[in-house]
């Protein structure tokens, strides 16, 4: 079959087990593959489980392992849910191999497991496949029909090609040549136009400039000391520093600095201040000198000369062990163990996982001013990302978001290929900090839904999206990294030498690649308070402005008794040895109100600005699960015509006639004036509507459409189910029937 051409439907013939009876049946299978994927192995009459308690609802097929993925192409496939989510690369039942966390192999008659790893030999003829994968999906097959042999053949070749030995052997590196070439009759001037791509890669001085601009940086200048990488091979070629620092004097400090990473500016506010994040400096003889010298030329950018806010968070946060750890425990509570067996410890067991604890751990550091990390390529990419997000309304943008995610991860060196563990070489490399980082965001976003332009079903799938090799974003340790295997890809690729890396290697931003017009639409926040946007208070319109008011300058780091916008008297976790308690100093009783206090009163008291600054509440309250993202492919836990995305579902449709009515009203007035009005003027065309579910009409039914629920657009069919549980109290609390405050008489909890 020719890459990018619909291979023809393939006839076999077998006989089939159905109840009873043995019956003859075609099969007919058609799939589709992407530039420069083949197919490596297959096996045929393969059944996809669907659930755990009977084989009713199982689905027959061929079970396909390419280059890219893992697909099952289903005998008789039930007709498609019309209102899912609809990968354009990616089948209903594709799997990237990038995705496969492990490949585990089973013979149910001799009772043998094994976990398949690379060149591996498997002696038994395997019943069962079971793929554990990286968005937490657990997907099973069974070769009750299959042969013996094409069994255990395309388990070896799954289990070979998700554990690539070399970044070049991923399937994006074939995919963006191919598709390159396939696309050369578009190029302009020998160049190919960005197809819509708005979002700045920071990899040219201009998009550093423009920041800059934005920000009203005027102290701080692009330097180029690091073109080619000749300074820090983890930086990119172009950084932000401050303007009294000289390139010799850089060069020179470098050198002090672990990885020669020289501070590295972020943000600035309204009021002059910089957020910047720097590495340690190596030598401890030399670090006073040299941090002097630096803060020193920070405070010259400052317009009032202010002095530099230092937090050492190597003292304060967690190792990426201890979060992947949480991370582990977390998704093995949600997702492995079966609710039958957990469900009286479960509320206790996620706290015990301790992931929700560090979501809280990077909220509460966002009152520094300065970010100091041994390497500062982990966590002071979270803790940089959440500041200027609560900062700025630009990065609540889609649009700026994105912009953040490439300025303070990408660009600045976030070792994506170790932590995301693509190679499976160095189990003790991986964390998900990116994950971590998503989760924060979101906590913000559940806290102030009116702020934030994007949904959660756009983290969500930005999350799925580092499963995918074909983008650039996700795949690479550093910038440099990226350039050098981008230049051996072209010179492979017969691409000419200077062209722009984006254009044949692009980032994830331009999800036209990835979803329809239509999909891309569930990105959209109904409810998002743009700039300028009017609210109503107290039966008044009041304009939004952003203010430096809101912006104090006073903020040099909350106190005891309003930590954060905690009041004293409300505790955090008490776990023994956390980090919390270790971050909560020991404040004696004063009488004198501090000017943090009196931000904190002052902020909470005032009506909340959407385009201003965001404080998120942090007792454990306040701090949720995460469900779609971690319960999605949970059937025990997806609640029909139930969820968030039933307010959702009203919401688009209201916002939708509101922008319907006023298309109809512009254009009535255009008509009017001069020429005869319109006598029905019509909304915007369809596929120029910004929300995915649209204004009803008066026969449409009011409740809610049948394919909506908790889980949506994602849906938990053909993922591995547990046993049914109806009417437990942990199916009580995923419905949202009611919390308990503790867990200990869960079990004598009626309904």
């Amino acid at each position: 079959a020719k890459a990018g051409k619909r291979i023809k439907p393939q006839k076999s013939y077998s006989s089939l087990k159905c109840c009873s009876c043995r019956f003859y049946m075609h099969i007919f299978f058609s799939f589709c593959l992407s530039p420069g994927e083949i197919v490596v192995n297959e096996a045929n009459f393969v059944r996809k489980c669907i659930s755990a308690e009977n084989s009713q609802d199982d689905l027959w097929g061929k079970l396909i392992c390419t280059n890219f993925k893992v697909s099952f192409i289903p005998q008789d496939a039930p007709p498609k849910q019309k209102s899912l989510l609809s990968h354009l690369l990616l089948g209903e039942h594709d799997i990237p191999l990038t995705c496969l966390e492990q490949v585990v192999t089973v013979n149910d008659t001799k009772g043998k497991k094994k976990v398949l790893g690379s060149n591996q030999k498997l002696k038994f003829n395997p019943t069962e496949l079971i793929l554990y994968c990286k968005d937490l999906r657990i997907i099973r097959f069974c070769f009750d029909e299959a042969g013996p042999e094409s069994a255990k053949k395309v388990c070896l070749a799954i289990a070979h090609y998700s554990h690539p030995a070399d970044l070049q052997l991923l399937f994006g590196f074939e995919y963006q040549g191919r598709r390159y070439h396939d696309y050369k009759e578009k190029r302009v001037n020998g160049s190919t136009p960005r197809g819509g791509l708005q979002t700045p890669v920071f990899n040219c001085s201009s998009d550093w400039d423009r920041e800059i601009k934005r920000t009203g940086a005027s102290g701080w200048r692009v330097c180029s000391i690091n073109e080619n990488y000749d300074i820090s091979p983890s930086l990119p070629e172009y950084i932000v520093v401050p303007g009294s620092l000289a390139d010799q004097d850089l060069k020179h400090y470098s050198l002090f600095f672990a990885d020669k990473r020289v501070p590295l500016w972020c943000w600035n506010h309204p009021n002059g201040s910089a957020l910047v994040r720097m590495a340690s400096i190596i030598d401890p003889l030399q670090q006073k000198k040299y941090e002097q010298r630096i803060f020193t030329a920070i405070t010259k950018s400052h317009p009032q000369r202010s002095d530099v806010v230092r937090s050492d968070l190597d003292k304060y946060l967690p190792n990426i062990q201890d979060i992947q750890n949480a991370f582990v425990k977390i998704r093995q509570i949600c997702v492995i163990d079966p609710f039958e067996e957990s469900e009286e410890r479960w509320l206790s067991s996620i706290e015990n996982s301790r992931w929700l604890e560090y979501v809280r751990y990077l909220n509460i550091t966002l009152h520094v001013s300065i970010n100091y990390k041994e390497e500062d390529r982990d966590l002071n990419c979270i803790v940089s990302s959440l500041v200027q997000l609560m900062l700025d309304p630009h990065y609540r943008s889609l649009v700026g978001f994105q912009s953040l995610v490439q300025k303070e991860w990408v660009m600045a060196g976030h070792p994506f290929l170790d932590r995301c563990n693509h190679l499976k070489r160095n189990d003790k490399e991986e964390s998900p900090l990116f994950m971590l980082f998503l989760d924060c965001v979101w906590q913000v976003m559940n806290q102030y839904p009116a702020a934030f332009e994007f949904t959660e079903t756009y983290l969500t799938v930005l999350s799925d999206s580092m499963w995918i090799p074909l983008f650039s974003t996700f795949l690479f340790n550093s910038p440099k990294h990226c350039s050098q295997l981008l230049m051996d890809f072209a010179k492979n690729k017969a691409i000419p030498q200077g062209e722009d890396q984006v254009m044949y290697f692009p980032p994830v931003w331009d999800w036209s690649q990835q979803f329809s017009t239509k999909d891309l639409t569930l990105f959209n926040n109904p409810m998002y308070v743009g700039k300028g946007a009017a609210c109503v208070q107290n039966g008044e319109v009041k304009t939004f402005r952003r203010t430096k008011k809101t912006y104090s300058s006073t903020l040099r780091g909350p106190s005891g008794s309003l930590r954060n916008g905690l009041k004293g008297g409300e505790d955090t976790l008490t776990r023994r040895g956390s980090l919390v308690s270790e971050l909560k100093p020991d404040f004696s009783p004063v009488k004198d109100e501090s000017p943090s206090e009196r931000f904190f009163r002052d902020w909470f008291a005032r009506p909340l600005d959407q385009q201003g600054l965001l404080i998120p509440l942090l007792i454990p309250s306040h701090v949720a699960l995460w469900k779609l993202f971690f319960l999605r492919w949970v059937p025990e836990a997806c609640i029909p015509k139930g969820g968030p995305i039933t307010a959702y579902h009203k919401l688009s449709q209201l916002v939708d006639e509101i922008e319907t009515l006023q298309s109809q009203i512009r254009q009535y007035k255009g008509s009017s004036s001069g020429s005869t009005p319109l006598t029905s003027p019509s909304g915007p065309p369809s596929n120029q509507r910004r929300m995915y579910f649209k204004s009803s009409s008066p026969h449409d039914p009011p409740t809610p459409p049948d394919f909506l629920t908790s889980s949506f657009p994602f849906t938990p069919m053909g993922n591995l189910c547990r046993r049914s549980i109806h009417g437990t109290p942990i199916s009580k609390f995923l419905n949202g029937a009611r919390i308990w405050l503790s867990t200990e008489n869960l079990t004598n909890d009626t309904v």
